[in-house]
């Protein structure tokens, strides 16, 4: 009761200077909404949208709670409940929720990217991971640290990030998002029908892996084919591995053989040599070491058998 007669002092006061800065359509103000929700407004002011606000130059269908809730007007006569307030995230449909914060956020990404990205299409909008009111991180606003995000769908990746040979996201050095953009992407030049989800790409369509491993970038005179239309992915698990340099096998003569195997070109190398012969016998232990000899197996300027 102590609350309500608080808020109705401070709406009949402030209804005066309202009427006189803002339009009469039925917005009343942040101040108003502050009366009944002190728990909100306490840190509104460390948030990102705060700057509405603060500026004093947005309209009021662009300024603090209702530039996101819409006029609350109707929402004051009522004396609250959620199915007066016109924009309650809680009632909205994910479609009409992503349509609300792109109002705004259009410019931070592309619409037909996030609208067609995989998290929208499963109906994983802003709300999922976003918490305006009562974010866990002061940076992007998550409703949890990025981690506990990604995990809670993603189990599988999770478990692989606790084998031997992983990149080291639970420790901290590096997160999803240097990898991933959960907005969604544009199409990659990189093995397009079965490309990972939310894979970031370069401005050139290349892959994320050589934002870090710079020296795999190229572009080479000699080029391994695999990993330039297949993708690193073709030879390595990128989240974790049991075996060393997160390869896909535990021996990289398998690996190799996977595509050498001698159908069709692929037993031969860039100058016709053949992989598998009496002089290259890979029954000999000195044979069953690719790299030993083709060391530069990501892409060579000197030799199209990528030979050191």
């Amino acid at each position: 009761m102590l609350r309500l007669v608080i808020f109705f002092a401070i709406l009949t006061s402030a209804g005066a200077p309202a009427s006189a800065a803002g339009p009469t359509d039925g917005y009343v103000g942040s101040n108003v909404c502050k009366a009944c929700h002190p728990d909100v407004w306490l840190n509104f002011y460390k948030n990102p949208h705060f700057k509405s606000i603060a500026s004093g130059k947005e309209a009021p269908e662009r300024t603090g709670c209702e530039g996101c809730h819409g006029p609350a007007k109707g929402h004051v006569e009522a004396r609250g409940g959620s199915k007066t307030i016109p924009r309650a995230f809680s009632l909205m449909t994910p479609r009409r929720q992503l349509d609300t914060c792109l109002a705004c956020h259009s410019k931070d990404m592309s619409r037909g990217e996030i609208r067609r990205s995989t998290h929208t299409e499963s109906e994983v909008v802003c709300s999922t991971c976003h918490s305006i009111h009562k974010p866990r991180t002061p940076k992007f606003l998550l409703a949890k640290t990025q981690n506990d995000l990604c995990y809670g769908c993603h189990n599988a990746v999770k478990a692989q990030f606790s084998m031997p040979f992983k990149h080291r996201v639970n420790e901290g050095f590096m997160s999803c998002t240097d990898c991933h953009n959960p907005h969604g992407t544009s199409s990659p030049s990189w093995r397009m029908g079965a490309r990972p989800r939310l894979t970031s790409t370069g401005h050139d369509g290349e892959q994320s892996c050589v934002r870090c491993h710079t020296d795999k970038r190229g572009p080479f005179a000699f080029e391994h084919a695999a990993l330039r239309t297949d993708g690193c992915e073709t030879c390595h698990s990128p989240h974790g591995s049991t075996n060393p340099r997160l390869l896909r096998r535990p021996t990289v003569i398998t690996l190799c053989l996977e595509c050498h195997n001698g159908a069709g070109t692929f037993g031969r190398s860039g100058t016709g040599i053949q992989t598998q012969s009496s002089t290259h016998n890979m029954a000999d232990p000195r044979y069953q070491n690719c790299t030993v000899c083709h060391l530069r197996i990501h892409g060579s300027n000197a030799d199209p058998r990528f030979f050191r």
